[in-house]
């Protein structure tokens, strides 16, 4: 097989409206690895079924993701936006790797545990195998790079391990190591009611997120009405770490102001939250209203949608296809 350089597998699940944690942490760092990487960006449905899915929704939902990665800046034309259901070889590969993976390196999935809590002989099997099925995700490209959060490290560390044993077992080296590159000063955004609690979704308040389709106004009286303590924003970054809120709206500010969260301390060191939390909610609006509006637009256009996501099918298997018939034949099995 041809041995890539620099190439990128990411995804996001379709599994409910995105927010700012998505974009923060996600889609706004998929607009500047296109620059410099071989970009695959796929909407991750598969993952998505782990949990219970309306069948009513999940195909909006669905074209409600890939909207987004171009409503953010994601180029279409230069990168391969796909469906991962689309792609039979992501499924293929991963019954392989359950059957290299060890029973001991799943169990010790702590985001598996965090999911299932005291739940955890009820849940599917895909909520405990998938991290097999997100090393396939990745693999089957021969992904050299992956962009990820600090809670998909260790998810990463499986596929490494994954592609060590795979390559070790039979003797090849067909698939690369890939590395993890994380990005921005918000890889974790946090809730705006509260500091220690990761933005979701599934919070019952509608203010402890900004949902990418949040207008202008609605974006700003969430800033407005975000939780802080009392006191004035920190003076240091050692500081602000030891106050939830504080570092959580400063770190927002940062990454949409595409800064350091030190310089972001040190310009508001000691001013007061409302006059940071007015410029605050400025810029979210400035940054994110015409991504709302431009989602907007692309939803109305199912055609075009479509259209974009069937030509990213069909270039993700032109490079899957070929990787898995080599996998087969590595492995013993027939194929045609």
């Amino acid at each position: 097989m041809e041995k890539v350089s620099k190439r990128i597998l990411s995804g996001v699940q379709p599994s409910g409206d995105l927010h700012l944690g998505n974009y923060l942490g996600a889609i706004k760092n998929f607009v500047s690895l296109q620059k410099e990487f071989e970009c695959f960006f796929c909407v991750v449905d598969l993952h998505a079924i782990t949990v219970w899915q309306d069948p009513k929704i999940l195909k909006q939902k669905t074209r409600e993701v890939a909207a987004a990665f171009i409503a953010s800046g994601i180029d279409p034309e230069k990168n391969t936006l796909f469906v991962q259901s689309q792609v039979p070889q992501h499924a293929q590969l991963a019954w392989i790797f359950n059957c290299v993976a060890r029973m001991g390196w799943l169990n010790r999935m702590t985001q598996f545990k965090d999911k299932a809590g005291k739940n955890s002989e009820n849940v599917s099997v895909g909520l405990f195998s998938y991290p097999t099925l997100m090393a396939a995700d990745i693999l089957i490209y021969l992904a050299t790079h992956v962009p990820v959060g600090e809670d998909q490290k260790q998810h990463l560390e499986l596929t490494r391990d994954i592609a060590q044993k795979f390559n070790s077992d039979f003797k090849t080296d067909i698939f690369p190591i890939p590395e993890p590159l994380i990005l921005g000063a918000a890889t974790r955004v946090m809730s705006l009611r509260d500091g220690l609690k990761k933005m979701s979704k599934s919070d019952p308040s509608d203010y402890s997120r900004i949902m990418l389709s949040d207008s202008e106004e609605e974006i700003q009286k969430k800033i407005r009405k975000a939780k802080t303590d009392p006191l004035p924003l920190p003076d240091n970054i050692e500081d602000a770490k030891k106050r939830p809120e504080a570092i959580n709206l400063l770190t927002i500010y940062a990454a949409l102001n595409d800064l350091e969260v030190e310089k972001a301390v040190a310009n508001y060191a000691g001013k007061e939250f409302s006059q940071f939390k007015k410029d605050l909610g400025e810029l979210a609006s400035a940054k994110l209203s015409p991504i709302s509006l431009e989602m907007n637009k692309l939803m109305k256009d199912e055609k075009y949608l479509d259209s974009i996501i069937s030509n990213g099918k069909e270039r993700a298997i032109n490079v899957a296809e070929p990787v898995l018939s080599k996998i087969y034949e590595i492995i013993g099995f027939f194929r045609d």
